[in-house]
């Protein structure tokens, strides 16, 4: 083989510097070319969580991320069931824990915690203004008990049971018109003016303030969400997925997280059922 002219030799040496130059200056792609990212979380993580892709992708060139939104228990079904899932964040330690023992996820972290509250519909907000008032209410729609904030609200409601009466529950899901299965749905049907009220995360009735009013819970009565996320053992893009959790724990994350109302791990409070 030929080699090149002493000035052609120079010439290529340039343009490869250059070349690697460029190269240098790109956003930060996933480890092993990885170019996709699926992460399955709570539904009422939906609006935090987009905004947080939109920069996650910003910053990996050429990487697509895809969510499912849903409730923790849907979720945890899909995953055990075969879903191609790269990162999951649960509303709660039981699913997740219970998914660490069968071996489908490893190393969950605490990234949030999250404060259960009533919304009334707009018209009845001058009728319950407190707990105490919620069997007042003609229609309340709750969260299914293997929902995670069904079960933070049969947690309040047993817990209510003191300074409230023994038969407290009772006569709240007795109002009890439907059980939904995502914290999104509940809300849904309050704003919608199908139920007069219902419990949801303060998070969710931030963002949908503007159909309903918020009533909060007594605090040592209510109970607080703990909000895991870890790597799904078996993850088709292992470096990306390490790189979302790491976005969720940087400042950056937390920040996103306290704009919508999240509370930080080490935030102080009641505690989870």
């Amino acid at each position: 083989m030929r080699s090149l002219p002493c000035f052609w030799r120079l010439w290529l040496a340039a343009f490869l510097v250059s070349v690697a130059g460029c190269k240098g200056s790109e956003p930060a792609r996933g480890q092993g070319g990885e170019d996709r990212l699926v992460v399955f979380a709570a539904a009422s993580l939906r609006d935090v969580f987009t905004a947080l892709g939109e920069d996650f992708e910003r910053a990996h060139a050429g990487v697509d991320v895809t969510f499912n939104f849903a409730g923790t228990q849907e979720l945890r079904a899909q995953l055990e069931h075969g879903a191609a899932v790269d990162v999951f964040a649960s509303a709660d330690r039981r699913h997740m824990d219970e998914l660490v023992e069968a071996g489908r996820a490893a190393g969950p972290v605490v990234f949030a915690r999250n404060e259960p509250v009533i919304v009334v519909a707009r018209e009845s907000a001058g009728a319950i203004r407190g707990l105490a008032d919620l069997p007042a209410a003609s229609r309340v729609v709750l969260g299914a008990p293997e929902v995670p904030i069904g079960r933070y609200t049969q947690a309040i409601l047993d817990r209510a049971a003191g300074p409230l009466g023994a038969d407290f529950r009772a006569r709240v899901e007795a109002r009890v018109v439907s059980r939904e299965l995502s914290v999104r749905q509940v809300l849904t049907k309050v704003r919608l003016g199908e139920a007069q009220a219902g419990v949801v995360y303060r998070t969710d009735a931030q963002a949908g303030q503007d159909g309903v009013a918020i009533v909060p819970i007594p605090p040592d009565i209510n109970v607080v969400a703990e909000y895991p996320i870890a790597v799904v053992t078996g993850a088709a893009h292992p470096g990306l997925a390490r790189a979302w959790v790491d976005l969720v724990l940087s400042e950056a994350g937390q920040s996103a997280l306290r704009r919508a109302g999240f509370v930080a791990p080490s935030g102080g409070g009641g505690t989870g059922p």
